[in-house]
C-alpha cells in the first residue's frame, strides 16, 4: 500500500488521479486551496473509499502551508511514498502586455513557485525517511509549443519542465526519484475555458476524458522505478494514429 499526496486534487486531473490511486488500494491525501473545496471532494471520495482518503487545505504558493500538508499526511499515514505537484491555474486569454502585474504574479506563484515549494518540502522530508518519489505535472508549453495569449501559462510550464529535469540530475546522489507527468489534452473545465471553435476540432481529435488518462498515469507512477521518469499519455505514435483515425470517425470528448 502506497501513501500519496496530490496538490490541486479537488477537481479535474488531480481529482481523477486521486481516484486512480484509490482504486489500486493506495491511501491518498487530497489538497485544495479552500476548505470548502476539500470538504466537497472528500465527501464524494469517501462514499467509495471511506477509510482511504484524507484532505488538507493549503495554498501551494505558501511553503509553510505545504509543510503543514506534509505533516498532516504523515500524521494520518505514517509516511509519504509519492508526492505529486499538480496544482496549477490558467491565464486570462490576453496578450502578455495586456495583463496586469497581479495576473502574472498569480500564475507564476502557483504554477512555478508552487511546484518548487512542493518539491522543497517533499524532498527534505523524503531525505529524512530515506525514500520517495516526486512528480510534477506538465502542461501546454512544456515541450516548447507556443500560442498567442498563452505566453504566461506556457512560460510557467516550460520552466517547470526545466526545473524538474535539473532537479532529477541533482537527485541522482539520493534515494529520491523525480519525474514528470504529461496528461496531454484532457476534457476538464480548465480546458473548456481556453477553447475556440478551431481549437475544439483539434482537441476532439487528440483530447481525452479525465478517467482513462488519470488511471494510466496513476498505474505508471506505481510501476516506476526510475529517476528522471517521464510518464506520457499522448505520445507521438498516438497522435499520428488519432489524426489518421479522424479521417474515418469523429469524436466529441466534451459530451
Amino acid at each position: 500500500m502506497k501513501n500519496v499526496v496530490i496538490t490541486g486534487s479537488t477537481r479535474g486531473i488531480g481529482y481523477g488521479l486521486a481516484r486512480g490511486f484509490l482504486r489500486t488500494g493506495c491511501r491518498v491525501m487530497i489538497n485544495g486551496q479552500s476548505q470548502g473545496s476539500v470538504d466537497t471532494a472528500l465527501q464524494s471520495l469517501r462514499e467509495m473509499y471511506p477509510d482511504m482518503v484524507e484532505g488538507y487545505a493549503a495554498a501551494v504558493y505558501n511553503r509553510d502551508e505545504l509543510e503543514q500538508l506534509w505533516n498532516d499526511a504523515e500524521n494520518h499515514f505514517g509516511t509519504v511514498d509519492i508526492w505529486i505537484n499538480n496544482a496549477g491555474i490558467d491565464q486570462e486569454r490576453k496578450y502578455f502586455w495586456e495583463l496586469d502585474g497581479e495576473a502574472y504574479d498569480k500564475v507564476i506563484h502557483t504554477n512555478l513557485k508552487g511546484v518548487m515549494n512542493g518539491c522543497h518540502v517533499a524532498f527534505n522530508h523524503m531525505l529524512k525517511q530515506g525514500f520517495g518519489q516526486i512528480f510534477n505535472m506538465e502542461g501546454f508549453g512544456s515541450n516548447g509549443m507556443m500560442r498567442e495569449k498563452m505566453t504566461l501559462y506556457g512560460t510557467s510550464k516550460s520552466a517547470v519542465s526545466y526545473f524538474t529535469r535539473s532537479l532529477s540530475i541533482e537527485a541522482k546522489q539520493t534515494k529520491i526519484k523525480i519525474g514528470t507527468l504529461s496528461p496531454g489534452m484532457v476534457a476538464t473545465d480548465f480546458l473548456r475555458k481556453s477553447l475556440d471553435e478551431q481549437n475544439r476540432k483539434i482537441f476532439n481529435i487528440l483530447g481525452d476524458k479525465v478517467e482513462p488518462v488519470t488511471k494510466f498515469l496513476a498505474e505508471k507512477v506505481l510501476e516506476n522505478q526510475n529517476n528522471d521518469a517521464k510518464i506520457q499519455w499522448l505520445t507521438k505514435p498516438k497522435v499520428m494514429w488519432r489524426f489518421t483515425k479522424s479521417m474515418f470517425s469523429k469524436r466529441d470528448i466534451f459530451n
